[in-house]
């Protein structure tokens, strides 16, 4: 999964950055209008938001980002509801992709819920020839 590229923008004229500054200052009620419809956002999403006003508030220059979220092979094996051993080995079999941080693996969230599905989708066939050869 591509990221997308780091956006830059520059700090706000001084005028624009106290007016926003000031508001931000006197309110946590941030209301999103996309194409003239009202978006309540979620907590996460309104924190990024006021925080990345606040900055710009302060005549910061700000770079937007995404970052996959990387995690130990502890991390992705309690997510995959799996033993650690278990996890070293498929990925030494190279069963789950691995990425190295020196001598510390490193594995991307999205390459273990990839792997969950994958279990998922042979479980119900499997559910499925079961119930086909029960009769």
């Amino acid at each position: 999964m591509a990221l997308i590229a780091p956006r830059v923008t520059a700090g706000l004229p001084a005028d624009d950055a106290r007016n926003l500054a000031r508001s931000l200052a006197d309110s946590n009620d941030i209301t999103v209008f996309v194409d003239g419809t009202v978006h309540r956002l979620p907590d996460q999403a309104r924190n990024a938001v006021v925080d990345l006003l606040a900055r710009l508030g302060r005549g910061e220059t700000v770079t937007v980002s995404s970052v996959e979220e990387m995690l130990t092979t502890s991390q992705a094996a309690e997510l995959a509801g799996i033993s650690h051993t278990y996890l070293r080995n498929m990925t030494d079999r190279g069963e789950i992709p691995v990425e190295y941080r020196g001598t510390h693996r490193r594995i991307r969230q999205a390459a273990i819920m990839a792997w969950l599905e994958t279990q998922k989708k042979k479980q119900d066939e499997e559910t499925v020839r079961d119930d086909g050869n029960a009769g």
